[in-house]
């Protein structure tokens, strides 16, 4: 029965013309059971895979639309997860069968036929996040991030009030070099004057008096 599910999901490539293909495909739970993986167990999707042949190698759209189930990582309660997906995969005609990367692979230019069963689970399986809340708590967690984000401005509205240009680019706050340039000047006139002997300065006080 497993078997036979994932048959369904087979594409005949050897016997296609170089032009233009697409492909309906659906499932269900019995689907992702048949896959033997504990990731997901229940949902529904269809998909369309446009397949363009080459001789050189062959180009795959896919487009899934449905939802799985998940549980809730909070209250435990389980809901429906939407996918809607849209992925590019390209099989490249060689003398052996390798992978390159998530998009890219090698296959025997004898390869009678493809099975996009796999392919389809795992683009469903990457969307799923890895924190998995029920709907209610995403609208939660979303309004705290929100505030979070409002209560940052709040630097930026403090510099907006401190620093302010006018329309000719005049700094309206800025700190004042005349008062500085007063306090150096004293400063400088204070040096300038010589150092008294203390003995002089007693002498000079007794005199005064």
């Amino acid at each position: 029965m497993k078997k036979s599910i994932l048959n369904t999901f087979k594409i005949d490539i050897f016997r296609l013309e170089n032009k233009h293909y697409v492909h309906e495909f659906e499932g269900g739970d019995d689907f992702f059971a048949a896959l033997e993986q504990d990731l997901i167990e229940k949902g529904h999707f269809k998909a369309t895979v446009t397949l363009d042949k080459s001789e050189v190698m062959i180009q795959l759209l896919y487009h899934i639309v449905g939802s799985v189930e998940l549980t809730c990582d909070r209250s435990l309660d389980t809901f429906d997860f939407p996918v809607d997906i849209t992925q590019k995969m390209i099989l490249k005609f060689s003398d052996h069968t390798e992978e390159i990367s998530d998009e890219l692979m090698l296959i025997d230019r004898n390869t009678q036929y493809i099975n996009v069963a796999q392919d389809i689970y795992e683009f469903i399986g990457l969307q799923i996040p890895m924190k998995k809340l029920h709907p209610r708590f995403q609208v939660e967690e979303q309004t705290f991030l929100s505030d979070f984000d409002e209560d940052d401005d709040s630097d930026e509205d403090f510099e907006d009030l401190v620093w302010e240009d006018d329309d000719e680019g005049e700094i309206v706050y800025s700190t004042s070099t005349a008062d500085s340039e007063d306090d150096d000047d004293e400063e400088q006139a204070n040096e300038d004057e010589p150092e008294i002997d203390p003995r002089w300065a007693i002498l000079k006080k007794l005199n005064n008096n």
